[in-house]
């Protein structure tokens, strides 16, 4: 025997489905809204327009790096991660602290080394820029960044990461720029990667800043649909991906 619902229920029900639906199309069209800026010429973005292109677009990204594994401690960040007794002293492989040279039970004390932070420390927030977009340079000199580094030619992709503590890097920058020049690139899908034709690390009043400048003759277009970051700073390790599609101004890929 079939039943048949009262108007009473039809009455409660039908208003809730279009509350849910209606609820489910305005998150919708709020996620689909474009910020203000992206519909306005540089020239008329606010203070606000402009900070908001720095902390939140498609060409920056906050990522947490991890410890790179395998490298032997410089005078500027992490031990070696993968270590057997981390952080208890008298029990560890060498490399950890106080770990025997055998990697047994800590007859021979490591010495101290007054250069490095604390095992305990935790690896820290960073900032990455595409500090050669067109909307990342207008939005720096509409804030007046004065931390952001100067670009000397119009050649390259530039990325710069911001955040990382001084002592986390070598004392001779020189030799850190060398090291990160080595073990970064940016990687695309089917495609050879980029290396970069040179890296700097540059001394800010709100702590170092390590740009990296890419080749554009291998250049990167919207078929390439994402990029990936990877690169290695003393004991950190960086893997961060850019989709071109969110890096687009007034209808224009920037890079």
């Amino acid at each position: 025997m079939r039943r048949v619902m009262s108007k009473e229920w039809l009455l409660i029900l039908v208003p809730a489905a279009f509350s849910v639906s209606g609820a489910w199309l305005m998150a919708a069209d709020t996620a689909s809204t474009p910020p203000a800026w992206a519909s306005k010429q540089v020239a008329q973005w606010s203070d606000d327009d402009a900070k908001q292109v720095l902390a939140d677009s498609g060409w920056v990204k906050t990522m947490t790096p991890t410890i790179a594994r395998g490298n032997q401690d410089s005078g500027g960040g992490y031990p070696q991660r993968g270590n057997v007794g981390f952080g208890v002293p008298g029990i560890g492989f060498p490399g950890g602290p106080g770990g025997g040279r055998r990697g047994g039970m800590g007859r021979y004390p490591q010495q101290p080394n007054p250069n490095r932070t604390s095992s305990s420390q935790d690896p820290p927030k960073l900032t990455l820029r595409w500090e050669s977009a067109l909307p990342i340079r207008e939005a720096e000199l509409k804030t007046k960044d004065n931390n952001a580094p100067t670009l000397e030619d119009e050649n390259h992709y530039a990325i710069a990461v911001y955040g990382i503590p001084i002592t986390m890097l070598k004392s001779d920058f020189k030799s850190q720029a060398d090291d990160c020049k080595k073990k970064s690139s940016l990687k695309r899908d089917g495609k050879k990667d980029i290396k970069p034709s040179s890296v700097q690390v540059l001394r800010r009043e709100d702590g170092p800043v390590v740009l990296f400048l890419f080749p554009r003759k291998d250049e990167i277009t919207a078929d390439d649909r994402r990029v990936e970051f990877d690169a290695e700073i003393n004991h950190l390790s960086l893997t961060q991906s850019f989709y071109i599609e969110d890096m687009s101004y007034q209808g224009k890929t920037e890079l």
